[in-house]
């Protein structure tokens, strides 16, 4: 039997940059009836798209550069680059909190510095740990080093308030997600908008 050989993912090019990536990889923006530039997050609104990097930067350029009409043929509403970073930022924010909210009605969310920290060195350890980015400089370091030591994701994201409030709680400094179907999902989020900040790499 012959193997067939995988199909090739779709890529496109960034318009600030002009890296050639699989299309999955990229920011996808669409024109809005209003000629507007209107950021795809999702990648499921209809019509032509345009793309950049998951990259504040790489989209930038392609604003100063005026890509996005030359990409659309035709010219689009006026926009600044602050305007469109912190949408983009606004709308990723509001995934992963929308992820943790999932995870947390499905009861696998636990919260608090000293509770998060027993489920790590317990027997069931938790998927991912996420650390509020105004937490104490004691209680972060501490949970940063007994996730390292037993092997558990940790990442710096969001303020306490976000935690308090999308777990309907006071402001935690730290919380822990179980295994469950939603932590793929949610990590692949975190990790495009630390790619869109600037704090990760992406490849």
């Amino acid at each position: 039997m012959t193997r067939q050989k995988p199909k090739e993912k779709p890529q496109r090019s960034c318009l600030g940059c002009r890296t050639t990536r699989d299309r999955d990889r990229l920011l996808r923006f669409v024109l809005s009836p209003s000629g507007e530039v209107a950021p795809d997050i999702e990648a499921k609104l209809p019509g032509r798209g345009a793309y950049t990097c998951i990259s504040e930067q790489c989209l930038r350029a392609a604003i100063k550069q005026r890509q996005f009409g030359r990409a659309f043929k035709c010219e689009v509403a006026g926009m600044t680059a602050d305007e469109v970073v912190v949408r983009i930022a606004d709308s990723m924010n509001k995934r992963i909190l929308g992820y943790i909210g999932l995870a947390n009605r499905a009861g696998k969310v636990i919260s608090g510095g000293s509770m998060v920290s027993d489920a790590i060195k317990s027997g069931n350890k938790p998927a991912l740990v996420l650390l509020a980015r105004d937490v104490s400089g004691t209680i972060g370091e501490k949970i940063e080093l007994i996730a390292a030591l037993n092997c558990t994701d940790c990442v710096r994201i969001m303020t306490k308030d976000d935690f308090g409030a999308i777990l309907g709680k006071a402001p935690r400094s730290a919380i822990a997600i179980r295994s469950s179907a939603f932590v793929a999902q949610l990590k692949h989020e975190i990790e495009r908008y630390r790619n869109f900040l600037g704090e990760v790499q992406n490849t």
